[in-house]
């Protein structure tokens, strides 16, 4: 059975520029992996005019889902091109439950609780891609 990676990053503010999801699921599949990409679930909740859709859901309902995701992966890729509230949470749930973490960043100065809840920061694509293909 092939291990699961979960794409983790930011949603919020970032709506339109969702593209890095694509390219962290092609890494991820040259390397060996399947893909959990909760973006492809969730972005119909981020189309139309309304500004505060998390008000018209399940906040319980949308986190489970995510957490659920969470559990079912072997590493979870975040990328953290800006700060996350979401990405923060998913990737300390994760490393506490005995997930591997992969930071995907270029912030230079990283907090320490990211840096003490990561197995590994990469700086790059070819960085991630050696990464995944190291630790499958």
């Amino acid at each position: 059975m092939r291990k699961k990676v979960f794409i983790s990053g930011p949603i919020l503010g970032m709506e339109k520029k969702q593209d890095y999801r694509s390219t962290i699921t092609e890494i991820c599949q040259r390397a060996g992996f399947d893909v959990i990409n909760p973006w492809l679930r969730e972005k119909r909740l981020y189309k139309g005019n309304k500004k505060c859709w998390w008000n018209e859901t399940s906040a319980s309902e949308f986190i489970k889902r995510d957490l659920n995701d969470a559990k079912r992966c072997d590493i979870m890729v975040v990328f953290m091109p800006i700060l996350s509230a979401g990405a923060c949470m998913e990737l300390f749930f994760a490393k506490n439950n005995g997930k591997k973490i992969i930071i995907f960043s270029n912030i230079k100065r990283l907090s320490p609780w990211i840096i003490y809840h990561s197995d590994a920061i990469v700086r790059n694509k070819k960085e991630l891609e050696n990464k995944l293909i190291e630790i499958i």
